[in-house]
């Protein structure tokens, strides 16, 4: 009994040629962005902007700035309350943005371990 070859067999790696250069643009362009972000700064704030936080894309805080007027000595724990809540919006607006970006290069598929 003979095995039957499709004879179209040897135009596949065309196609998956394409795809590897697909997808190594893809990394490429994912590393880009990646570097892009890292590079930005984030700021968010809180209070009616009492309290002002400033992130890197890498979600290290670069600045905090507090108004005199929010710092009341005997309510440390609303100023407390105000820088926490200033720095997770700015970090949450990294992760935002990058999966945002991100998604845009992706089509909108989900690559675990990426981001």
């Amino acid at each position: 009994m003979k095995a039957r070859i499709p004879k179209n067999i040897g135009g596949g790696n065309q196609n998956v040629n394409a795809m590897i250069k697909q997808a190594q643009k893809m990394q490429n362009d994912i590393t880009d962005l990646q570097n892009d972000i890292e590079n930005r700064e984030f700021s968010a704030t809180s209070g009616g902007g009492a309290v002002e936080v400033v992130v890197t894309g890498k979600k290290t805080v670069k600045s905090l700035t507090i108004k005199p007027e929010v710092v009341d000595p005997e309510d440390i724990e609303m100023l407390q309350d105000l820088i926490i809540s200033a720095v997770n919006e700015a970090v949450n607006n990294v992760e935002q943005t990058t999966e945002d970006e991100m998604s845009k290069i992706t089509g909108g598929v989900s690559l675990p371990g990426l981001f």
